[in-house]
């Protein structure tokens, strides 16, 4: 069953569909809002890189 779904993310991809470019970029899939509360799927957050002296 794994493999199957691992399959069916793959074909989204090659075939080019919106939500196989979703899945490529690590966003939501099913049409959430990325603006805020995305943050599961797109993993930490970037922050503020520290300056060395």
């Amino acid at each position: 069953l794994r493999t199957q779904v691992a399959m069916n993310i793959k074909r989204l991809m090659e075939i080019g569909s919106y939500r196989g470019m979703r899945h490529k970029r690590g966003l939501p899939v099913r049409g959430q809002r990325t603006q805020t509360n995305a943050r599961t799927r797109k993993g930490p957050r970037a922050g503020g890189l520290k300056k060395k002296r």
